[in-house]
């Protein structure tokens, strides 16, 4: 066999070979996209703007539970859990009596599991956030000395209900604390703040640091009034580019009429790092750190109402944390009241109470530029300066499901729709 034909011989062992490869990739690739796509149907897809009677922008209707079926009057504040057995997920939704667990996994069947009392009396603020399979949850009724304190719940027992809806009780109950209009968690150190207490408690409203590590057995290990009130806070195990900070315990409390930084890694020996504030500041409510730590996203609930102005967010640069710059402002569509929002990778998930969920693109934050990409808006009267609609926003299921609490319809669930 001559040169030529041998090459022509190879060429077309390569070709075979390369045309059954190619074949069995595809096969895999159709293997994949069948096990990515569930098959899961939305109760109501967006289509042209709506999704049902919800306007919409690239976000399906998946399930809905109106607040009734809590037993409740009223929805607020919500977190979600995913087992780490099963890879189940759940909604917990707080409402004005309770906190509410549904198996959300699928959609198109949810199953309410039940619900937790609250300790003491009906509250419009309630607050629930999870730690090592356990939910921790602490009540606001802003009247006085309530002894509510914090709730603990051990989330493993939802998977074994055997009559569902269930009236749980709590696991433990810490009541060194009275009142409370928050609770964040530092899932890295196993600790929890509490925020949003009497004013004229030891620590005035400032942060009380709990140690959850043995989740039914909580212990406050100190806390922190020199920031004053806080009205919510995010606590992290610091890797932003302040190298000063590295692997430090740091807080942002969105105090009223500022933002404080300070380091809490020290339990018995906190300290103010920096504060900021920002021009037309009427009440500096919740706020989060992009993933790099770089930047911090804040949102004013009473701006709208108060100046006259479009939903503002206000966008600083914390790349030093001993001196913190504003960086710019994010004006929305309407005039609707933003609420609490969650950055996950270059989105940030706005819940903006009558306009629903704003999901905004950050990937420009650097240039000072924000873009609404999608939203779902479970208020469809209008998108006045309110407050009903949505109040918060869990976007972290890996399934791409999003918990909405909305004050008015309880629980609603969306995902990004299909292309």
């Amino acid at each position: 066999m001559n040169s030529i034909h041998k090459a022509s011989l190879l060429f077309l062992i390569l070709l075979a070979f390369t045309y059954s490869f190619q074949s069995c990739n595809n096969e895999l690739i159709d293997q994949e996209e069948e096990i990515i796509d569930t098959g899961v149907t939305a109760l109501e897809k967006c289509e042209n703007g709506f999704a049902g009677i919800f306007p919409c922008n690239g976000y399906d209707l998946m399930a809905q539970i109106p607040l009734s079926v809590f037993g409740a009057a009223g929805g607020n504040d919500s977190w979600g859990w995913t087992d780490p057995a099963t890879g189940n997920e759940y909604a917990l939704i707080a409402t004005n009596i309770n906190t509410a667990f549904i198996d959300i996994t699928d959609t198109e069947n949810p199953l309410y599991l039940g619900n937790l009392p609250t300790a003491t009396t009906s509250s419009p603020w309630r607050d629930v956030k999870v730690y090592n399979n356990h939910a921790f949850i602490v009540a606001d009724n802003n009247t006085g000395e309530d002894s509510h304190g914090m709730q603990v719940f051990d989330l493993t027992r939802l998977r074994n209900v055997a009559n569902p809806p269930e009236t749980f009780t709590a696991d433990a109950r810490l009541t060194d604390i009275g009142r409370a209009h928050n609770i964040v968690i530092n899932e890295d150190s196993g600790f929890a703040y509490i925020v949003g207490g009497n004013r004229g408690s030891t620590f005035a409203g400032g942060p009380v640091f709990v140690n959850i590590q043995d989740p039914k057995n909580p212990v406050i290990e100190g806390g922190f009034s020199d920031g004053g009130y806080s009205h919510d806070a995010q606590v992290v195990t610091y890797t932003g580019p302040d190298a000063d900070y590295n692997g430090r315990e740091i807080l942002i409390g969105s105090n009223e009429n500022e933002v404080v930084i300070a380091d809490v890694t020290d339990k018995m020996n906190p300290s103010i790092i920096s504060t900021i504030s920002y021009n037309n500041v009427r009440y500096a409510h919740q706020g989060w750190f992009t993933e790099d730590m770089r930047y911090f996203i804040l949102g004013d609930e009473l701006d709208e109402l108060r100046v006259g102005i479009n939903t503002r967010t206000i966008i600083f640069d914390f790349t030093d944390l001993d001196n913190p710059l504003f960086h710019f402002d994010y004006l929305g569509p309407s005039r609707a009241v933003d609420h609490n929002g969650y950055v996950k990778g270059n989105l940030y998930y706005q819940a903006s109470y009558r306009a629903g969920l704003r999901v905004i693109d950050i990937s420009q934050i650097e240039n000072e530029t924000f873009t609404e990409t999608a939203f779902f808006d479970t208020f469809p009267d209008d998108n006045a300066t309110a407050f009903d609609g949505v109040w918060s926003v869990y976007p972290y299921f890996e399934s791409g499901n999003i918990v909405l609490s909305d004050i008015n319809r309880g629980l609603i669930v969306v995902k990004k729709s299909e292309l």
